[in-house]
């Protein structure tokens, strides 16, 4: 008899398994706004075209495959610090934080939890309400202990700021708090500048840890902009962590590219983190692949493919916001009278405030597919499907 025998089956990924129910789906007008890829006008993930040349001039001079250090490729860390906390940075200039490659955004969250739990095993971690789904398996997963902070305030469909502080505020010494660095997921909700000097102020008094999720960078404002709540806490002297994502931003998704970043007291303990940060690694995949490195660090030391980067992103930034004006307009044509949630929240997701029964009728009965949590992606909407979505959505929102 197998010692596997008695394994149940998993429930599905709640967002990956929506995936799965749009393939199925025979629907000539079925609609996938489920998983958070950007597409373009057309429907298809685009390359962009900084990414292309990169990979050109990587094509053209090619380089044996060897290991690559632990901590990743030479240079990675220089690129990612100058994106994160800009050019410049004291706190990068001091040698007091630690930066990593990492398998993408989702590695750089595991190993900051599996790093956390070894020197605070079981330490509070406390997250938005809501968040994204895979934040609990990750961090419970490896140990800590998960709480939650007032978030997202249903009746005004922004930020309960309050509660969010107050949550805070009663937090454990030593606590972790996790921080949506822009574009939250899956509320598209932000706080504005004066709300994370307030909160960055206020987790540094209570003897709290900051740890910036930052998977959108230039999807909200700007990659500057975007970036104020990480280079507050930076500028502040405080113990931090920060998983960047390279998917999105740079649609390489399948790279699997991101670094961590930790802020620590000053250079000789940064030092002795990465000793410690590199066991981690050891312990989970010994050291990083080289492509989407080589790619991201290519264009971000190079002026004429940042500047491409940053232009494409923008394009990228203003045709998610086009479609949230189409998708506004057509749920006011159909009934709907406040639509401003739609405007006002940011990034790639829209939280439509339908509950889960509504979502699976809106994926049983109009082929839509959206999380159950009432999380649509908004970078999946075009020209031509925009307005059968808003009709569907009405339906339910009236």
């Amino acid at each position: 008899m197998s010692i596997f025998a008695s394994i149940e089956q998993a429930p599905t990924d709640p967002i990956l398994g929506i995936s799965d129910a749009y393939r199925a789906d025979p629907s000539p007008d079925k609609v996938n706004l489920g998983i958070g890829v950007y597409q373009d006008e057309s429907g298809k993930l685009p390359l962009l075209a900084a990414v292309r040349e990169a990979v050109a001039r990587i094509a053209a001079d090619p380089k044996p495959l060897g290991y690559q250090p632990m901590d990743g490729l030479p240079g990675f860390a220089a690129a990612t610090q100058e994106l994160v906390f800009g050019k410049g940075s004291a706190a990068v200039a001091s040698g007091r934080i630690v930066t990593v490659q990492t398998l993408a955004g989702t590695g750089a969250l595991k190993l900051g939890a599996d790093f956390l739990n070894r020197f605070s095993p079981g330490a509070d971690i406390l997250f938005s309400e809501p968040t994204w789904d895979n934040h609990a398996a990750v961090f419970g997963g490896a140990g800590l202990t998960i709480r939650a902070y007032r978030y997202y305030d249903r009746a005004t469909g922004g930020v309960d700021f309050a509660g969010m502080c107050a949550d805070i505020a009663d937090a454990k010494p030593g606590s972790i708090v996790l921080l949506h660095a822009c574009c939250h997921n899956p509320s598209g909700c932000d706080l504005d500048d004066s709300q994370w000097a307030e909160v960055v102020k206020l987790i540094g008094e209570k003897g709290l840890i900051p740890f910036f999720d930052m998977a959108y960078q230039g999807f909200a404002v700007g990659a500057e902009a975007d970036a104020v709540g990480v280079r507050l806490a930076a500028e502040s002297g405080i113990t931090f962590l920060v998983a960047n994502s390279y998917s999105k931003t740079f649609g390489l998704y399948g790279e699997r590219i991101g670094g961590l970043s930790i802020g620590c007291a000053d250079a000789a303990e940064a030092k002795r983190v990465l000793s410690r940060v590199k066991l981690c690694i050891r312990a989970n995949y010994s050291n990083p692949p080289t492509q989407g490195a080589t790619i991201v660090t290519t264009i971000l030391g190079d002026s004429e493919l940042r500047a491409s980067w940053e232009a494409e992103v923008a394009s990228y930034r203003d045709r998610i916001r086009d479609m949230r004006g189409l998708l506004a307009e057509g749920l006011r044509a159909n009934g709907v009278a406040e639509t401003g949630f739609v405007t006002k929240q940011r990034g790639m997701f829209t939280f439509t405030g339908l509950s889960p029964e509504q979502m699976q009728t809106l994926r049983g009965e109009y082929h839509i597919y959206g999380v159950d949590n009432g999380r649509i992606c908004c970078a999946a909407l075009n020209t031509r499907n925009v307005e059968y979505v808003a009709v569907s959505l009405a339906k339910l929102l009236k």
